[in-house]
């Protein structure tokens, strides 16, 4: 199953928070190549659409060159959040009530709001109250009322959603549980107050929330694309519910399919999404009233392609590509560099909010044990990759976090001298796995340090699991080889620099440690990931202890379920929402008291536990960061006016952008 959040992660949708007490999953993406039954329904535009003031005539266009392949999933991040997706999904869809800025503030969306109250109910519960603008419509010219914004929530904690493999948890909305599991038909914490108005009642277990202002925000959603019944949201006093009908798991799965008339409320709608090809073509929505400064695209056409590492800068040289977001590629920024002297392109640089890193599922094979991923992070040498990498572009980081975050700006000096920085060293590495019990042979006799052969430990059979590599001796001892899968993306560098300088070293050898690298596409590597079985049941067999990616992250930086434990938490962690598959208690609870034990605007109280989490992390170690960045824009100089940073993406800079042929 394929969880609401990927952890590192990288896009949070504000639509999906009231909706979930778990954030939405962070973006992730190939590690940005040097360094993620189809239901089609005809809707027509209604006569009386006023047009607004642009010339579709004019033929302005971007190509933008996505480093991560086109997944397909435009589903609102609850099974997966592909970073190429996520554009997708976030050109085409907007109207959230709340969203962030360009500093990664967020702001009431001016476009859509009216007005936003709150209050703190007797029983300890908060009602957030949400009125939102008359004539607002959707691409096909249907009018978005607050029903289409209840509906959000009605589907999204339905039980078809959760049936279909989606992942929204329903801990912070009352009454979302019971809806969500079957019990009740009646959302009972979310209210159709009148035509344009709706309130969100969340539960006291999650007040306070550092987040708070992001409760009240959900997005507009079209029932009929995700049922063939004629639905309709209702309230007759005790919730709202839907009545004409039932959401089928598999109408909801395949809502995220559709791409031929998809009804949707961004600034672009999607005219074609192409698998085969992998590229997506989107045209400006007429009926778009601006983003939350009201402000309009007049950029005609977007098409979004995947961009080949080896040929991308020829292509941005030719024009076959305008725009190149986020490049981390030394070689490549030098590439972009050269053309802007030459007039071709202007560039765009600001520092990342996200890492790029080796990440470890540790509920198996020998990525279950802290000494393994502890010795595998001392046998890479991280600042000569970074340096390899980043060519002076980015840095090392040793923990989940990005340059750009005011939270590691404010604890700097603390992190520098308080985290293990796992400097490069055969002798820790040796000595963390002798401590780990990794000092035998094959045959169960003593391992010699220096002999190049790969090392095993006696484990347990709950430790063994169905391990395919484990050997049983004849006294009936389970000896588990430190042998490692490795799942790693085609075309990236990244994984060609891991494989020379991890993977097939000789210190790793030296080490005896064995790591097989297994080349696949990148929608593949999340599958194995997310272990996926309801697209193959391959994916759901417990294969790889090790992959590499990237993520980012969004203003709201919330870990909140992404570290649940099978103690703490076992329906989600069954489900997937801990994707690293970890047993530290304290961490979770470090994630959690992260956001749900600070008040909002107590900046001082969240920096502390951040830093307390980030500590507890670096020692756990369920990932090694590999490097964080200084992210460059490259695009073809008739572009203008879209400026990017690490908070605010290109789907959200792009409407300012023009194009000067």
């Amino acid at each position: 199953m394929k969880k609401l959040l990927s952890i590192l992660m990288l896009a949070f949708a504000l639509s999906l928070t009231a909706c979930s007490s778990a954030p939405a999953e962070p973006e992730v993406e190939e590690e940005e190549e040097v360094v993620e039954e189809e239901v089609e329904e005809e809707v027509e535009e209604e006569e009386t659409v006023a047009e607004p003031d642009i010339d579709y005539n004019a033929k302005s266009q971007v190509i933008y060159g996505s480093t991560t392949e086109i997944g397909g999933d435009l589903g609102n991040a609850w099974w997966t959040n592909n970073a190429s997706d996520k554009m997708i999904r976030d050109l085409i869809n907007d109207y959230s009530v709340i969203v962030s800025n360009q500093g990664g503030e967020f702001v009431e969306n001016a476009s859509v709001v009216d007005s936003i109250t709150s209050e703190v109910n007797e029983d300890g519960t908060k009602t957030f109250t949400v009125k939102i603008k008359e004539g607002l419509k959707y691409n096909n010219g249907d009018e978005i009322t607050a029903k289409d914004y209840v509906a959000y929530a009605l589907v999204a904690y339905s039980p078809a959603v959760l049936e279909a493999g989606g992942k929204v948890t329903s801990d912070t909305v009352v009454g979302a549980a019971e809806y969500q599991a079957g019990e009740a038909k009646v959302l009972s914490g979310v209210r159709l107050v009148d035509d344009y108005t709706y309130s969100i009642q969340i539960t006291d277990d999650y007040i306070p929330y550092y987040f708070d202002s992001t409760y009240a925000s959900l997005s507009p959603l079209a029932l009929k694309m995700y049922s063939s019944a004629a639905l309709e949201v209702k309230d007759d006093g005790e919730g709202a519910y839907l009545d004409g009908g039932e959401l089928v798991a598999s109408e909801v799965d395949a809502a995220r399919y559709i791409y031929a008339d998809r009804i949707s409320a961004g600034p672009y709608q999607l005219v074609d999404l192409d698998l085969a090809s992998l590229s997506a073509k989107l045209v400006l929505n007429p009926n778009y009233a601006g983003n939350f400064e009201g402000v309009k695209p007049t950029i005609n056409q977007i098409i979004v392609v995947k961009a080949n590492q080896e040929t991308m800068m020829d292509q941005l040289k030719t024009g076959g590509i305008d725009f190149l977001s986020t490049l981390t590629d030394g070689d490549q920024v030098n590439a972009a560099l050269d053309l802007e002297d030459q007039g071709i392109v202007h560039t765009v640089n600001y520092e990342r909010n996200g890492y790029g890193k080796l990440m470890f599922q540790c509920d198996f094979g020998p990525t279950q044990f802290k000494e393994v991923r502890h010795a595998i992070a001392y046998l890479l040498d991280r600042n000569e990759f970074a340096n390899q990498f980043c060519q002076g572009f980015g840095s090392v980081v040793d923990g989940p976090y990005g340059l750009a975050m005011w939270m590691y700006k404010d604890a700097k000096e603390e992190l520098a001298s308080s985290l293990n920085k796992y400097s490069y060293s055969v002798d820790s590495a040796v000595e963390e796995l002798k401590a780990g019990g990794w000092v035998l042979n094959k045959d169960g006799s003593d391992y010699v340090d220096g002999s190049g052969e790969v090392r095993y430990k006696e484990v347990t059979e709950e430790e063994a699991g169905d391990y395919a590599h484990n050997v049983t001796l004849a006294d009936g001892r389970i000896l588990m080889p430190l042998h490692i899968e490795w799942a790693s993306s085609e075309g990236n560098s990244v994984s060609e620099l891991l494989a020379v300088m991890l993977a097939n070293g000789d210190q790793t050898k030296e080490a005896g440690v064995e790591i097989v690298q297994n080349v696949m596409t990148f929608d593949d590597l999340l599958n194995y990931m997310y272990r996926d079985a309801s697209v193959g049941d391959q994916y759901g067999v417990k294969t790889y202890g090790m992959y590499n990616l990237a993520t980012n992250f969004t203003a709201a930086y919330d870990q909140s379920y992404g570290w649940v434990t099978a103690q703490s938490n076992p329906e989600y962690y069954e489900q997937g929402y801990n994707s690293n598959f970890t047993d530290d208690e304290e961490l979770n609870r470090l994630s959690m008291d992260m956001v749900y034990g600070v008040e909002a605007g107590d900046d001082e109280a969240y920096l502390r536990t951040w830093v307390d989490f980030i500590k507890e992390w670096n020692d756990y170690l369920p990932e090694v960061p590999l490097y964080s960045n200084v992210y460059y824009d490259a695009m073809a100089s008739k572009i203008e006016g879209i400026e990017c940073n690490s908070l605010f993406d290109f789907d959200q800079a792009v409407v300012y952008g023009t194009v000067n042929d």
